[in-house]
């Protein structure tokens, strides 16, 4: 069974349109919402959505984002493939970023931009919900079977977006926040073997200026005790256990984390 997961900034209403259109052309696909909850334009936080999870999707996967404030003006529509041969998955949305980082995590990509107007809604194209009109039907053909480089032609100039502009000063590592989760836990773009080179488990760490526990996991401390940790993606965490990190250290996305060992 062919499947399809989406990604957005929607909330509620307008990913029920994106369904109704896949659905129409592909009755038989499978569709696994990843979230519709990514704070709205927010680009690089739907990026971080993708690229934890895609490792875990099987082959043939087709992976539509849509986080697109450029809706409308002269950005460019991509289909993407990318892993090894035999192993791909595809991405379907607009060229500003958002797709790169999950991609670029399979392996090889070969990147296109969707021009084919048979690959698109039947009705017309709108100035403001490409996620229907274009992403939405294009992901929904290519779960049927055609060929990627139907959809246009292939580019090299597409928009970048990675998580690697972390730098190391000393006894510092400064990066940012690219996430904070439901629960206010703090993502950032400090991977684990660069944390891991700094300090050990059971170590205390500066964030901010403010010392706390790294431990392996959030009941290590007390209640309400903040800590940092590597969580399941593989970058340094912030948290509190049973509260909010995001709150209680006032970030958020794109803020800078300057963590020092101590």
């Amino acid at each position: 069974m062919p499947l399809i997961s989406l990604t957005t900034d929607f909330g509620d209403l307008y990913p029920a349109a994106m369904k109704a259109v896949i659905l129409g052309i592909n009755p038989a696909v499978q569709i696994v919402d990843i979230t519709h909850s990514i704070r709205q334009a927010g680009i690089r936080e739907g990026a971080f959505a993708l690229y934890s999870l895609v490792r875990y999707f099987p082959q043939g996967t087709i992976h539509i984002g849509v986080i697109d404030p450029g809706v409308g003006t002269s950005r460019r529509a991509l289909a993407i493939k990318a892993g090894c041969e035999g192993e791909e998955q595809f991405f379907v949305g607009p060229d500003n970023g958002l797709l790169i980082p999950a991609a670029r995590s399979l392996g090889k990509m070969e990147v296109y931009e969707i021009t084919n107007p048979e690959l698109m809604l039947k009705s017309g194209v709108s100035a403001t919900f490409h996620g229907r009109d274009i992403f939405a039907p294009a992901g929904a053909r290519l779960s049927k079977g055609t060929p990627i480089e139907a959809v246009g032609p292939r580019i090299s100039d597409f928009v970048n977006l990675d998580f690697e502009n972390f730098g190391i000063d000393g006894p510092f590592i400064i990066g940012e926040v690219i996430f904070a989760d439901s629960f206010g836990n703090v993502i950032t773009n400090i991977p684990e073997e660069i944390v891991l080179k700094f300090s050990s488990f059971g170590s205390q760490i500066e964030i901010n200026s403010r010392r706390i526990s790294f431990v392996q996991t959030y009941s290590f401390v007390g209640e309400k005790e903040p800590l940092a940790l590597i969580g399941s993606h593989r970058f340094l965490e912030i948290a509190v256990n049973k509260g909010n990190a995001a709150r209680q250290f006032g970030l958020k996305s794109r803020d800078q984390v300057v963590v020092k060992t101590v």
